[in-house]
């Protein structure tokens, strides 16, 4: 066994195990870290399936961004274990069934009888001047032009409608309104000052008030001093 399926098989194991600890860990922070150590096995792998653009891209966009985005929400989130794991034990059989069946169908489809070097052999070792970005751009937007159009206009609605549903206004929220904020003048719309005389009664002009609290009120409302 050569040295580069040797890396093959460890970033494979290290992305299996990884995705199951996903699946498995109580804690949401846990499973979020575990599922970035999945993303940087799976760059690996693109990286030794010389789609070197692809794991740079996986690292910096989805490891460096998303994830990063899904931590701190996840964190600032308070998540109540005890009310997650409460209906586990009842839709535990369900999804075991769920999961059989997907292990069957995957077996069936990508099994050693359907999925091999001799069905499916591996294409020659592309040369030093093949530009990996360049080709992968001229697919993009020459053959699957359409697929990517759709797709973007499929996360321009998923943007608008997160941000519409953000800033919804309800009842238990306090809520500005910028257009009232921008057409305020400077005159009486702003600030209005009023003219109170001022009042002495005692005449004690220019005395020095005494710091000590009046207890008088306190004691006339059942307020011990």
């Amino acid at each position: 066994m050569g040295f580069e399926k040797f890396l093959f098989y460890c970033f494979a194991a290290i992305t299996v195990v990884a995705a199951g600890m996903v699946i498995s860990r109580r804690n949401p922070v846990h499973a979020v870290l575990w599922m970035v150590v999945a993303f940087v096995g799976s760059a690996a792998l693109w990286i030794l399936l010389e789609a070197e653009f692809l794991g740079i891209v996986l690292i910096l966009v989805y490891v460096g961004a998303v994830m990063v985005l899904f931590l701190f929400v996840v964190m600032m989130l308070d998540i109540d274990i005890a009310t997650l794991r409460a209906g586990f034990i009842r839709y535990l059989p369900v999804g075991a069934l769920v999961a059989v069946v997907m292990l069957i169908e995957i077996v069936l489809v990508v099994g050693p009888a359907h999925f091999g070097l001799a069905d499916f052999p591996a294409p020659p070792a592309a040369g030093v001047a093949v530009d990996n970005t360049h080709d992968l751009g001229l697919l993009l937007y020459t053959v699957y032009v359409y697929p990517v159009e759709l797709a973007s206009v499929i996360l321009l609605v998923a943007i608008v409608a997160a941000i519409r549903l953000t800033l919804r206004q309800r009842p238990d929220n306090k809520f500005v309104n910028p257009a009232a904020q921008v057409r305020v003048k400077k005159g009486p719309d702003r600030i209005r000052i009023l003219k109170m005389a001022s009042e002495d009664p005692g005449g004690t002009a220019g005395a020095i008030p005494d710091p000590t609290p009046d207890l008088s009120l306190a004691e006339t409302k059942g307020v011990a001093p």
